[in-house]
């Protein structure tokens, strides 16, 4: 008997979790999106080490996109983030190696991004970014303004 008041107890009390949470769902939202990591057929690319050993290994198409956000009324809470890579690979040379060719190449590496956030002070800020392997990683932070310092908190949780 003392099992089953148990069991039923543990039952009530997942149950009322359960009915809590879905009462708080509707003071947010937020989305996901991801697309990669590859695409395209797979090419082989034939290296030797320094002791002339011959390595075959796959390489594709590295591509992918994702984006994501948050959206809490409640806490007050705003952010968001997406990016986008996409890298082509082109042949630029080859050379013979004994009775092998060896294709050098080079990569067409580029990633562009944004991410957004809301401040506590009412400010969102938006940066943008894109980086590769020649000019490096390079960012612009663009604010809304309209900052208000005074007073309140963030990421509280406040009274239900």
């Amino acid at each position: 008997m003392a099992t089953i008041c148990r069991q039923l107890a543990l039952l009530l009390a997942v149950l009322a979790l359960a009915a809590i949470q879905s009462g708080l769902a509707g003071h947010a939202h937020s989305f996901a999106h991801f697309h990669g990591p590859v695409v395209g057929p797979g090419h082989e690319l034939v290296v030797h080490d320094k002791h002339g050993h011959h390595h075959v290994d796959y390489i594709a198409h590295p591509k992918y996109e994702f984006a994501y956000g948050v959206e809490d009324h409640h806490t007050g809470d705003y952010h968001g983030q997406k990016e986008h890579r996409d890298e082509s690979l082109v042949d630029f040379s080859t050379k013979k190696i004994g009775q092998l060719r060896d294709a050098q190449f080079l990569a067409r590496k580029k990633i562009i991004g944004e991410y957004t956030i809301k401040e506590p002070g009412g400010n969102t800020r938006i940066v943008t970014y894109h980086a590769d392997p020649h000019g490096g990683f390079f960012a612009h932070v663009h604010n809304s303004g309209g900052n208000n310092h005074h007073g309140g908190t963030y990421g509280g949780y406040g009274h239900y």
